[in-house]
């Protein structure tokens, strides 16, 4: 559905509940994400958005007006704040990293769960494969640039003492190796290795299943929505980016199951972005997460839109979430609704160039402005005078999206 000045506004006051990715950054990274890139969209497409922050609730969040069609619309924004249980799982030593590289890699090689994510989506499987092969070249490189030096130092004070210069070999050559390993830790920032590989190894380490320590956290956040749909808002949306994508079918799985959605109004919607859930749901231990996506997929309580987009190499892109799980009901299923942000197509050819090579950007982009928006405008979702199954009321989903059964496990139940 298009915007226009005839739209008939039936959301005045909205509550978003966003849940990030995997993300060591507390998030006001995303408040500040907000302002500015809902300040470039609003230049671009003649609206306005102004945020203002919250202060003395329990959670952290932001306050937005949004001025569209002639309309004016309220949204206050909560975090899903996880980013203290990730920077908790990132704390290790690199002898541990390496050991938690060895062993999620086995448990995607060994359950035959990466051979199934390949015949998905290239892009997101070479992503998981970019921290192996770069700390096994950092290794590599390490090793061989101590060899070196040691062999060198070895071989000129052994012309005085043999003894000492093979002392020297040897301590000159672990030194080399574990400065120059320590070097590329502190420059992850630009390489982001390390932060990959705990994101990987974060879902691996439990073959698919949420952490006590995380499901904690999402109930609570559970809670903070259902007390939301007792509240007078229009719509409560909830978002899901990235890794929060499938935390956000499990919490939304939960509220439906409890019997915790109203009859009536609020609306209750969902938004994923750029989901990577096929890398959860495809592992053995994950029975919770498949049965969500199941029990998500066949109700009609909840509209669900999926929006992702091909030139994202991070995400599973135009992949059903469900379908490609195996867990899709044989008959009856509704959502989602899967379409692309089509970037090639929503961003200038001078804004794509400047984008295309930059992948962790543009695993955001969903969440910024786009220069020639369509149908999808993250800003006209989350502060426009309609509700998320209205604007997509009778749009189709993306013909070239992949919608059949892959994954090699498919138990709903532990």
């Amino acid at each position: 559905m298009s915007d226009s000045a005839k739209v008939i506004q039936t959301v005045n006051r909205r509550r978003v509940f966003y849940i990030p990715g995997y993300d060591p950054i507390h998030p006001r990274r995303y408040r500040e994400l907000y302002r500015k890139e809902g300040r470039a969209q609003a230049e671009v497409s003649g609206y306005e958005v102004e945020l203002i922050g919250r202060q003395g609730t329990g959670s952290y969040g932001w306050q937005v007006t949004g001025r569209m069609d002639g309309r004016e619309t309220e949204a206050e924004f909560d975090v899903l704040v996880w980013s203290d249980i990730v920077r908790d799982s990132m704390e290790q030593n690199i002898a541990q990293t390496y050991l938690m590289m060895a062993r999620t890699a086995w448990t995607y090689i060994g359950s035959g769960a990466l051979r199934r994510l390949m015949r998905l989506r290239k892009g997101p499987v070479i992503a998981a494969l970019y921290p192996v092969g770069m700390l096994i070249l950092q290794l590599g490189l390490a090793l061989l640039l101590g060899r070196i030096l040691g062999g060198l130092t070895g071989w000129l004070v052994g012309q005085m003492s043999p003894l000492l210069g093979l002392l020297c070999a040897w301590g000159i050559g672990l030194a080399t190796v574990v400065t120059l390993l320590l070097w590329f830790r502190k420059i992850d920032n630009k390489l982001f290795v390390y932060y990959l590989m705990h994101d990987y190894s974060y879902s691996a380490s439990t073959k698919g299943a949420n952490p006590p320590e995380l499901e904690a956290r999402m109930a609570e956040f559970a809670d903070q929505i259902a007390e939301a749909l007792t509240s007078d808002v229009d719509e409560v949306l909830v978002v899901g980016h990235s890794s929060g994508a499938h935390l956000g079918v499990s919490i939304l799985a939960d509220l439906l199951r409890a019997g915790r959605l109203p009859d009536t109004r609020p609306a209750l919607n969902f938004l994923t972005l750029g989901q990577v859930v096929p890398m959860v749901s495809f592992l053995p231990d994950a029975h919770r997460l498949r049965r969500d996506l199941h029990d998500l997929s066949q109700q009609d309580r909840i509209a669900w839109v999926d929006v992702t987009a091909p030139g994202d190499g991070c995400a599973f892109a135009l992949c059903d979430p469900v379908s490609v799980s195996g867990v899709a009901p044989v008959t009856g299923k509704r959502w989602p609704l899967v379409f692309s942000a089509a970037f090639t197509q929503t961003l200038s050819p001078e804004r794509w160039a400047e984008l295309r090579w930059r992948f962790f950007r543009l695993h955001f982009q969903y969440l910024c402005a786009f220069d020639r928006p369509k149908d999808y405008d993250y800003f006209r979702i989350t502060a426009g005078p309609i509700t998320l199954r209205e604007r997509y009321d009778g749009r189709a989903p993306s013909k070239s999206r992949i919608d059949v059964a892959v994954s090699k496990y498919t138990s709903m139940a532990p």
